[in-house]
């Protein structure tokens, strides 16, 4: 199937339906792999994470391949419809919007308890005593960061994939790429258990996450441009603070998300009862206070951003 094609029809399912929750998904299919090789695997040791982060990838690229193939014995028609649901599963677009939006509507509604419920449930942070504007912060700072490894990563290893092996290398590509990125949520913390043992899962995440990051930085700040949003602010913010995280990766949207809306966005949050400091991205910039329509503005600069992404993921698979 052409790319283009196969990429338009992806994002308009994604656009219309979101998360294919009444059909399999893939995610939840690698967490069952991800929990039956860790109960066999598991012991707090880096070399045994190397092996068992190996044996989750190559299982799930393994299995998107046998299906890819099988989808081909039966006919192009089959894999072309595989391969749509394998790059639209893999987006989580509109997903973004719909965790994030209830939580800007309770805002608006002097809702407190109600938007730190909704928040609580996209981010691993505690939420019971936040207020407002750092209501607003993790949810502005959840979109930037997902927009990153939920749709742009996934377009760029898709567009990758199709480049070097054409329709088959799509899925197994975009499938091997979310299986890291499971992995990384699942087991890549610095606590008691998995210290050892997810090093080399949260390591594999940010290697495959090391580009689109970069790209999906100058992609915000691009769509900001085409947005009217404050461009010269953007720049500033993402070349001073896009190193600015422990994470190689996270803060290169969040900067530019700061410049372009005008926040201050990081500074540390409590995470199970205990405070973890980080840099501000944005500070001592144009900033203004937090408002809720902030992360309506949020969603509009994801918008354009998977919008410019798309076009140029686009040129890249059509070389």
């Amino acid at each position: 199937m052409n790319f283009s094609l196969c990429l338009t029809l992806a994002l308009l399912l994604d656009v219309a339906l979101g998360d294919p929750l009444k059909l399999p998904h893939p995610v939840t299919g690698i967490g069952k792999i991800i929990l039956l090789y860790e109960s066999k695997l598991y012991r707090d040791d880096f070399k045994q994470g190397l092996i068992f982060c190996a044996c989750v990838v190559f299982s799930t690229g393994l299995i998107a391949l046998i299906l890819s193939l099988l989808a081909a014995l039966i006919s192009n028609y089959a894999l072309y419809i595989f391969e749509v649901y394998a790059l639209y599963a893999a987006i989580a677009w509109r997903s973004l919007k719909d965790e994030t939006l209830p939580v800007a509507t309770s805002l608006m509604q002097n809702d407190l308890a109600q938007a730190r419920y909704y928040l609580s449930r996209v981010v691993g942070r505690d939420t019971e005593n936040a207020q407002p504007p750092e209501i607003i912060r993790a949810a502005i700072e959840t979109i930037a960061e997902n927009l990153i490894d939920g749709v742009i990563s996934p377009l760029f290893w898709a567009a990758l994939g199709y480049l070097m092996f054409k329709d088959i290398g799509l899925i197994v590509c975009v499938w091997m790429f979310k299986a890291a990125s499971t992995l990384d949520s699942m087991v890549g913390y610095d606590n008691e258990r998995y210290k050892n043992f997810g090093t080399a899962s949260a390591r594999l995440d940010d290697i495959l996450n090391f580009l689109p990051a970069r790209i999906g930085g100058v992609m915000i700040i691009l769509a900001g441009l085409l947005s009217g949003m404050n461009f010269v602010n953007g720049v500033k913010a993402f070349i001073r603070d896009r190193k600015k995280h422990k994470s190689p990766n996270s803060a290169h949207g969040e900067s530019a998300f700061a410049g372009l809306l005008g926040l201050k966005l990081g500074g540390g949050a409590y995470y199970d009862k205990v405070f973890e400091a980080r840099p501000w991205l944005g500070e001592g910039l144009e900033v203004k206070e937090p408002d809720a329509l902030d992360i309506l503005n949020a969603h509009k600069l994801m918008d354009a951003s998977v919008a410019l992404s798309a076009v140029i993921m686009l040129l890249i698979a059509e070389l």
